[in-house]
């Protein structure tokens, strides 16, 4: 029995050695990310207007690759959030073909939300920025923050927004103005594209119909900044 019970301990410790080889390798595994060839596509009649484009009708996109496979696809410019992470919009096909069109599909390019890519895992995950709308807010990026022009669901209402990566909550949430339809009245009206500074970290937003805004970041929270206290930091 005894020499039994050592042949059965000799068994597992081959067994551990064999498979603990592999563990580390799964563990210390390098992911490889890259990119792919832009090319020029079609799009629809609801794509993107913030997405700079060729031509009417078409945009640039490239495949974002994870270990030599197609994972998404991607258009624009990517944005380090940190030497581990970066963000980069998602580009994605849709079928167009009405329920009484019959053959194949009629495929068609829009632009969607952001994506956050961890380099180490090789992990493509979805960014929540509230009020994100596809068509007409464009995202200027600082750190892991998100400053843009949000638009109601509805359309109606138009929102300066200041969003975190990974925090459900808006840290800006200020409405600018509320018209028949935000989306018809047009962007550049109400909420200008957001300009950041640092030191302190802060954002500004300037738009005709609601004048200069700007909002000053600490931590998980932001402040608006009086008109006197705005001219104070312009000073400095």
């Amino acid at each position: 029995m005894f020499y039994g019970g050592k042949k059965l301990l000799a068994v597992g410790g081959l067994i551990f050695l064999s498979y603990a080889p592999a563990v580390s390798a799964a563990a210390g595994k390098t992911h490889v990310i890259a990119f792919g060839k832009s090319m020029t596509v079609q799009t629809g009649a609801e794509a993107a207007g913030a997405v700079a484009k060729e031509k009417a009708g078409t945009m640039k996109v490239r495949p974002l690759l994870v270990d030599g496979r197609v994972k998404e696809f991607a258009l624009g410019s990517a944005h380090d959030v940190t030497d581990r992470l970066f963000v980069v919009r998602r580009a994605f096909r849709i079928n167009d073909n009405l329920p009484q069109e019959a053959g194949a599909p009629h495929w068609e390019w829009e632009a969607g939300g952001w994506l956050l890519v961890d380099r180490v895992t090789g992990r493509v995950s979805a960014v929540n920025l509230p009020e994100f709308d596809a068509t007409h807010s464009e995202v200027s990026w600082y750190r892991d923050y998100a400053a843009y022009c949000g638009v109601s669901d509805d359309g109606k209402n138009e929102y300066e927004m200041v969003a975190e990566i990974n925090r459900r909550k808006p840290m800006v949430k200020n409405l600018v103005k509320e018209e028949k339809s935000a989306k018809e009245r047009g962007r550049a009206e109400s909420c200008s594209d957001p300009v950041w500074q640092r030191n302190p970290t802060r954002v500004r937003f300037a738009g005709e119909l609601a004048g200069e805004r700007e909002y000053v970041i600490r931590g998980h929270a932001a402040d608006l900044l009086s008109e006197d206290e705005s001219g104070e930091e312009a000073e400095k």
